[in-house]
């Protein structure tokens, strides 16, 4: 069960991190300026960052306790 929940927190992990937009990205910062995906930037940057924390503190308890 926990092997099963690691596995979906990496992956959350990693799909987490594709949907943060480099600033330097000419491309990728347009689409996310014209995308209302998530909201205005700056919130949403914010509100990724406070997932892609969390999903890393659960993802090393996680890795602590399958070891």
């Amino acid at each position: 069960m926990l092997k099963i929940l690691w596995i979906i927190i990496s992956l959350f992990l990693i799909t987490l991190i594709f949907l943060r937009v480099p600033k330097d990205t000419a491309g990728l910062s347009s689409f996310a300026t014209k995308s209302t995906l998530l909201g205005s930037p700056s919130s949403s940057e914010q509100f990724l960052n406070y997932l892609i924390g969390l999903g890393v503190i659960c993802y090393l308890f996680l890795t602590f306790n399958l070891n």
